[in-house]
């Protein structure tokens, strides 16, 4: 890139970050009531049945990912549960929205300011949308990133966010998107000149945004295992694990992988996922897999990315009968590693399906799996043994462990769990993450502590050093 048009393109970033602070200004003294009613706005943009449909449209129109029905599904379930959860009376943003007499501590919310929001192809509606309501819950305004490819989509969002934010009277530039064509270069600029970055999405941004000197609540990718073990309900773990597996042609970062399941079960688990209309692929099936997955440098093919199963098969070329009519596709592996691709995150309807002796070979090959592609993501079990959940519990090194539930739909929050909704989701350190948690609107205001005096209060000595003397002495 010649010198000219990085400063072209630099003037081009400030003058939307320009705007962005102009339209913060004017909603500077918005109330809680206004800011949620922003959010409103957003959640209506794209939760209108003809609009979650033409955005679903466009996505799998322009960027060839994912199935128009699940996205469309995606668009409004996604939207509505955030939207629950940023109305509710506990969730405050603005002005006071905390006081501890006891300690003399009253919180301020206040904004963080301009958020870039990189965005991935797989969900080009719904996780800007999703980014935005948490932003402007805080009454800040964001700047999306898009992907070459959803370009197209995110930029339709924006004119529907437009159009109801016109309809309450808020600046429209508090929410605005790069202009065409977005590069590495101005997707980097917008990272450097912003208040906040969040990049869901490949890991190449992921790196750039954690690198590139702004605060930032980065997510890492997932690679999600599901075990099964002796105890579990076979054919509701399997129709579970259908549902994450399916949805959307596994553009999430939240759908199974692999499953791990226990020798005593094995037979009747992969019987019970056949039944769901998985098709387990013989040893030559799997190579011809392989080679329609990745190419001879071990670069993922696109023309099997988040593709149905019809597609797979016939790209696979694989003739057999009952292939033809699969849901997914299953391959039976013992390895993890480069050498084994099949243990890595896939965005695929491909399921990697492993034997283990029992439940602490489970746990070991989890671990494995996860070190190699997830760990800090999240994992999920399915049983009917506490003492299993307990111990995966202490166990694994992830931020996110559901019991008996679709990964899929339970991992970014549910109406039937405690998790918020999101989608995006932190690892913690493990993943080289800032956050640990699911992104919420708690990420997009910063808190000034007023602290006043209170009474002083004093330990004694041999209430904090009793028990350490007692035990080592002096």
């Amino acid at each position: 890139m010649d010198a000219e048009a990085i400063v072209d393109t630099k003037l081009i970033i400030e003058e939307l970050i320009t705007r962005g602070r102009a339209a913060m200004e004017e909603i500077k003294d918005y109330t809680q009531e206004q800011a949620n009613t922003l959010v409103q706005a957003v959640a209506w943009a794209i939760y209108q049945q003809e609009h979650a449909e033409e955005l679903a449209q466009i996505s799998v129109r322009d960027t060839g990912l994912g199935k128009f029905e699940d996205k469309v599904t995606k668009n409004k379930r996604k939207t509505f549960g955030t939207l629950r959860d940023l109305l509710d009376q506990v969730a405050k943003s603005v002005g006071v929205i905390n006081i501890d007499t006891a300690k003399g501590i009253t919180e301020i919310a206040k904004p963080v300011g301009i958020v870039a929001a990189v965005v991935p192809s797989t969900n080009p509606g719904a996780t800007p949308a999703n980014i935005t309501m948490m932003a402007l819950k805080g009454r800040n305004a964001t700047i999306i990133a898009p992907s070459p490819k959803g370009y197209t989509t995110s930029e339709k969002l924006v004119e529907y966010i437009h159009v109801e934010l016109k309809k309450i009277g808020a600046p429209l530039d508090l929410v605005q998107t790069l202009p065409f064509p977005v590069t590495k270069e101005s997707t980097g600029e917008l990272m450097k000149q912003a208040d906040l970055v969040s990049v869901t999405g490949s890991g190449n941004n992921v790196k750039l945004g954690q690198t590139c000197g702004t605060p930032n609540v980065c997510v890492s990718a997932g690679n999600v295992v599901s075990v099964v073990d002796a105890s579990a309900n076979l054919q509701e773990a399997a129709h579970k694990i259908m549902l994450s597996k399916t949805f959307d042609f596994a553009t999430s970062c939240s759908s199974d992988n692999a499953v791990v399941i226990e020798a005593a079960v094995y037979d009747q688990m992969v019987e019970a996922l056949k039944k769901e209309g998985g098709y387990l692929c013989n040893a030559e099936e799997k190579v011809q897999l392989h080679k329609a997955m990745w190419d001879q440098n071990g670069k993922r093919r696109g023309m099997t990315t988040a593709k149905s199963a019809e597609e797979m098969v016939r790209a696979a070329e694989i003739t057999a009968p009952d292939a033809e009519n699969a849901t997914f596709l299953m391959v039976e592996e013992t390895g993890v590693g480069k050498a084994f691709p099949f243990s890595g995150e896939k965005i695929s309807l491909v399921l990697t399906v492993y034997k283990v002796k029992d439940f602490e070979q489970a746990l070991t090959l989890t671990k494995q799996i996860l070190k190699f592609v997830g760990r800090g993501h999240s994992c999920g079990l399915h049983t009917n043994d506490e003492a299993h959940i307990e111990r995966i519990g202490l166990e694994m090194d992830v931020c996110r462990l559901l019991i008996n539930q679709v990964q899929c739909f339970g991992n970014g929050g549910s109406f039937d769990n405690g998790l918020n909704f999101t989608l995006s989701m932190g690892g913690g350190t493990w993943a080289g993450n800032n956050i640990k948690e699911n992104l919420s609107y708690k990420h997009f205001i910063n808190i000034t502590k007023v602290s006043r005096l209170i009474p002083e209060v004093i330990p004694t000595e041999e209430e904090l050093f009793e028990s350490y003397w007692t035990k080592y002495g002096r």
